[in-house]
């Protein structure tokens, strides 16, 4: 048997308030809705989550308020089997929260307060050091400050560790020192975004994830839905198809393929291998809704593998 990998989390949790209603509210309106619910949300708990359902030795290190949300999600780890205690706790902020307004024609409205999670800072990384150097990869969103992402990937490349950055949500990194980070992982809209490009430019995948390469992280994965991901190294570039599924609900997708790539590459797989590991996770994913309902457990997703990774190699021939 395997020992599993140690993954940390570098941030981030936002609890998701949820209402349904019959059309959106205009600026100074009160409109009835329904079937208000409470969800886990956030980046880096989603991917947290993942992780331990691939197999991992999952620790989340992120920042949350002393409140009742707080409290859930820390007992939501405990449940999920991930480490809590690198969690900590702002001294005057609460949980980051969205409150998301959907309406009976599917648009939304969304509002988010991201909360402690602006205060996780460099010196917090610096402090919590041993769970990195122990770690064999870690994983950061941004949805925590830049600078804390950064110190992150330049902390674990120091000690031997693969650092996944996931530039979700998006901003400008032309002029970001990445060659700490061993893989980007941006899906096609946000690769355009961290190239200073409209989001709709229609320059070619191939041409972006070059582009992304020459900000100096060791790879790129860009994250193409149906169409899998697009892995651009020094040695080239492979597609890697996703799986024949039949969606229903593609949110939180992008955390499962970074949750399976940070295990993959724990495990020591090649990153072909840690790549179509996160694929699948992610394309069985959009098979449920919700998003942590949604992850799937290794037993599910080892099966599918061969699948993948024939296909490929038939499309890099």
């Amino acid at each position: 048997m395997r020992t599993p990998p140690r993954v940390t989390i570098i941030g981030s949790y936002i609890v998701a308030l949820v209402m349904d209603m019959d059309r959106l509210p205009i600026e100074g309106e009160t409109v009835v809705g329904r079937d208000f619910h409470t969800t886990f949300g956030g980046k880096g708990s989603n991917a947290a989550v993942a992780a331990a359902r691939l197999g991992a030795d999952a620790w989340f290190l992120g920042k949350i308020g002393r409140d009742s949300f707080g409290s859930d999600f820390v007992a939501m780890l405990e449940r999920e089997g991930v480490h809590r205690e690198k969690v900590l706790h702002s001294k005057n902020l609460p949980t980051g929260v969205g409150i998301i307004l959907f309406n009976s024609i599917g648009t939304n409205l969304i509002a988010i307060d991201p909360g402690a999670n602006n205060q996780l800072t460099p010196s917090d990384l610096v402090e919590n050091l041993d769970i990195i150097r122990t770690s064999s990869a870690i994983v950061s969103p941004l949805e925590i400050p830049l600078e804390t992402a950064l110190v992150g990937a330049s902390l674990a490349k120091e000690n031997g560790v693969k650092a996944i950055l996931n530039p979700a949500p998006a901003c400008d990194l032309r002029k970001t020192d990445l060659s700490a980070v061993f893989a980007l992982t941006p899906n096609e809209t946000e690769a355009r975004v961290c190239l200073g490009l409209p989001s709709g430019d229609p320059v070619d995948d191939r041409d972006l994830a070059r582009a992304l390469l020459d900000l100096g992280p060791e790879h790129v994965m860009l994250t193409r839905g149906p169409q899998g991901v697009l892995w651009a190294s020094r040695s080239g570039l492979q597609s890697i198809p996703a799986l024949r599924v039949n969606p229903v609900d593609t949110v939180g997708a992008g955390d499962a393929f970074n949750a399976g790539l940070a295990v993959g590459l724990g495990e020591g797989q090649s990153i072909l291998h840690s790549i179509a590991l996160g694929v699948a996770a992610a394309s069985l994913s959009t098979e449920k809704r919700e998003t942590l309902a949604s992850y799937p457990r290794r037993s599910s997703v080892e099966p599918r593998l061969p699948e993948l990774l024939g296909r490929a190699a038939h499309e890099s021939r």
